[in-house]
């Protein structure tokens, strides 16, 4: 015997209800006792919750959420009603809550039925339940469609409607907004007049509800109307008017296929739900606005076209912040050179309101401009700051805003970068094997903060299949993180890629910071405000075939007047060999590489250039730096006395780096060393022939270089020595004290004497005229 047989026997229904779709399915059983007509089928959940006494149905739906929360089996007495609101029977229902779907049984409780009707104290209960419950659905609904789709699920107590319909007023017509429960016939009631004979009409006309008993009573009062709602099967009809602050914006229709006589308390209960269901659409229709406002404006203001470069990929995007208008300040642009190249520009104006989007978009226009007149990257942020500075002199004193800008100048055929900054953040370079470094460039004050600000250009190299990263704070700092933080995020997720699909990663990088992934690594900050993001991601494509083996390249102008890009090329150096194997290598690339930008800032009047590489798979990785100026003066080796004050700076080379030496150019010299990551130890051969090679070459491999370094140089002291420290000449002869304690003066390469073709300088007063 079946369970649903055995269950019949002793009175019991099985229902189980959906609430995905609507849908209650009752066995024969089940649908006697809930008095539904049809035996088994399938009903909507709104027939079945006008059988059910309303407080009780409140009742069952709050069980239901506690069994949910808890997972345990719902249970409810209820109430089956009729449509006088006479109750027939009392059944206790169980619902087991999977999900979406609520599966029970139901048996009749003969000892607590009642019959009668119900006392008017009950059905004033009902009708609060009911329009509490129907009050809180319509507040959480955010749009139209949400908005009617609640409406056509209101289950009235005692009588509910068979077919819904919203009309709205557009200047002197009437336009249907939405339905439920059949389809449109005619399609002249999709617009109709004010004027027309149309109940509708009238009540939008004279803001009165019309309420219509019978078919006989439309036809008689709305003969000209009563052809287009005839076909429709009903027999009585509520018309009422929408009213917000005074002003009716449009009017509800409710129909029923069964006569309904709309007694004082039937009225009272569709008014009640009218003047919701207004305030409901008016709130729908201002979000609705608010939100084709934002769409509208910040499309206006971003590219009209996704943004491209020749021979190389680029990928974008904007979110804006969750609150208000949902536009803002942050905004990035690809501009079109006259000289061929390209620009990207990213900025944030300051605010998140329609005057920091109007602002952007008159900055972005200004921008384009300088751009097109040919300017460099320097020149067209000194004019843009001069034009922001010249707005916030004609705006109010209490409403002054500032930008932060950066602009970049795009060569695709060498991937050379020409960065300048206005207080933005730093670019993000993920090199070909994954590691991510930021880029540290030169910058000045926020666009608007100074009109006669400078801005120095940074010139960088984007090597094939590296990926760059520009974007505004709001990408670093969403979720309550600060700069650290923010980057060491992002630095995770553009090391996983996928670096040759920019679209998935650059949706990587926004889920990371606005997805659901995001709440689980909050900062340190949890109360800081959430902000716009904008972010350009940009790789130069692999020249053919991609190398098997991943290379590090980076470059870096260190100028005469900023010494303190220093601490950007040790920083550079630091990231390149973030997984090298040795710690001790590591640090002595750090000191190296400060040692030859000192001298050449100390030393010589030029500029310092530094390019440094790494090559090969790890463990056997092998590091070349190089650090190049515009002097000719060559460095010598000398063989400094113990009183010299010069000189010893070669012995430092010889000693920390595998292979240095000196390379004359055109324009001048480069002096380079390289580290490898494994080296075997020497052997006695190897070890003469490592010193008769390095004697061919210039280079110092043995003869007490050890103790020499041992002797003079203070490791400890330099890996103390403050960044700080290096903002002034100063700063830099200390560090150069510190890295030939022996004396104070200075000498030709990395420590060398350009002499001249002197005999090494006895004389620790002497001082070389040409310097390195």
């Amino acid at each position: 015997m079946r369970t649903e047989d055995v269950l019949a026997a002793v009175g019991h229904g099985l229902w189980q209800w959906d609430e995905s779709t609507g849908t209650v399915t009752v066995d024969g059983r089940a649908a006697r006792l809930l008095g539904l007509s049809g035996g088994p089928a399938t009903h909507r959940s709104s027939e079945v919750r006008a059988c059910l006494h309303p407080a009780d149905y409140v009742a069952l739906a709050g069980a239901v959420s506690l069994a949910t929360a808890e997972g345990t089996v719902a249970e409810s007495m209820l109430r089956v009603v009729g449509d006088d609101g006479t109750v027939h029977r009392t059944v206790r229902a169980r619902l087991r809550p999977q999900g979406p779907l609520l599966s029970g049984t139901l048996h009749e409780v003969r000892h607590r039925a009642q019959r009668g009707a119900a006392p008017a104290g009950d059905w004033r209960r009902s009708r609060e339940a009911f329009l509490l419950d129907a009050g809180r659905a319509l507040a959480e609904a955010d749009s139209t469609a949400e908005v009617l789709r609640v409406a056509a699920g209101l289950s009235m107590p005692g009588f509910s409607p068979d077919g819904h319909a919203v009309f709205g007023v557009e200047g002197d017509r009437l336009s249907l907004i939405g339905h439920h429960g059949q389809e449109v016939l005619d399609t002249a009631l999709l617009d109709v007049s004010l004027e027309a004979e149309y109940p509708a009409a009238m009540v939008v006309r004279t803001g009165q509800a019309v309420y219509v008993h019978s078919p006989e009573a439309y036809q008689e009062r709305f003969p000209y109307s009563w052809p287009m709602v005839k076909p429709y099967g009903r027999t009585s009809w509520a018309y009422l008017p929408l009213v917000v602050a005074g002003s009716t914006i449009g009017a509800w229709m409710a129909a029923f296929r069964e006569p309904v006589e709309f007694t004082p308390d039937e009225r009272s209960v569709l008014t009640t739900v009218a003047r919701m269901l207004a305030q409901a659409l008016s709130r729908a229709h201002l979000h609705e606005s608010e939100r084709a406002l934002s769409d509208g404006l910040q499309r206006t203001m971003l590219p009209a076209r996704e943004p491209e470069i020749d021979g190389m990929a680029v990928a974008a995007r904007y979110v804006p912040t969750g609150g208000g208008l949902q536009v803002g300040g942050d905004w990035y642009d690809v501009i079109d050179l006259p000289s061929g190249r390209s620009a990207l520009v990213i900025g944030d104006v300051q605010g998140h309101d329609v005057r920091a989007a109007g602002i952007m978009g008159q900055l972005r226009i200004a921008l384009r401009a300088y751009a097109a007149e040919g300017h460099g990257p320097d020149a067209v942020l000194s004019r843009a700051s001069r034009f922001l500075a010249g707005l916030a002199d004609e705006a109010a004193w209490d409403d002054v805003r500032f930008a932060t800008c950066l602009y970049m100048e795009v060569d695709p055929a060498t991937g050379t970068l020409d960065v300048a900054r206005a207080g933005h953040p730093e670019p993000t370079i993920r090199l070909g094997d994954g590691t991510t470094i930021l880029r540290r460039t030169a910058g000045g004050l926020p666009l608007g903060v100074r009109p006669d600000s400078d801005y120095p250009t940074t010139r960088l190299v984007l090597e094939p299949g590296e990926v760059l990263l520009l974007c505004t704070d709001g990408l670093i700092e969403t979720g309550g993180h600060d700069m650290d933080t923010g980057w060491r995020r992002l630095a995770e997720v553009m090391e996983a890629g996928p670096a040759e699909k920019l679209e998935q990663l650059a949706d990587a990088l926004v889920g990371a910071v606005a997805g659901p992934a995001s709440h689980h690594t909050t900062g340190p900050l949890a109360d800081r405000r959430e902000d716009d993001i904008a972010l350009v991601l940009l790789r130069r494509d692999p020249d053919g075939p991609t190398c098997a083996v991943p290379v590090r390249r980076t470059v870096l102008t260190v100028r005469q007047n900023d010494p303190g890009q220093i601490r950007s090329a040790r920083h550079d150096i630091g990231a390149m060999l973030h997984d090298w194997s040795s710690a001790d290598q590591r640090e002595s690339a750090v000191l190296l590489v400060s040692e030859l930008i000192t001298n050449v800032l100390v030393h010589t009047d030029e500029d310092a250039t530094l390019v440094a590489q790494v090559t090969g798979m790890p463990g056997t990785r092998s590091l070349r730096v190089e650090v190049g100026d515009r002097s000719d003066d060559m460095p010598h080796r000398r063989s400094p006395g113990e009183m010299a004050s010069s000189g010893r700076g070669l012995l430092l080379m010889e000693e920390l780096a595998d292979a240095w030496g000196v390379d004359p150019r055109g324009d001048g010299k480069s002096i380079w060393f390289e580290l490898l990551e494994a080296r075997p130890p020497l052997d006695a051969a190897a070890a003469d022939t490592a010193a008769d090679t390095a004697g061919a070459t210039g280079t110092d491999a043995g003869g007490g270089a050890t103790a020499a370094v041992a002797g003079l140089t203070n490791l400890d002291a330099i890996a103390g020595f403050e960044d700080a420290d290096l903002e002034s000449l100063e700063g830099l002869e200390a560090l150069e004290n510190l890295l030939d304690p022996g004396g104070g003066g200075p000498d030709g390469g990395p420590d060398g004497e350009a002499d001249g073709g002197g005999d090494g300088g006895d004389d620790p007063g002497e001082r070389p005229a040409a310097d390195r």
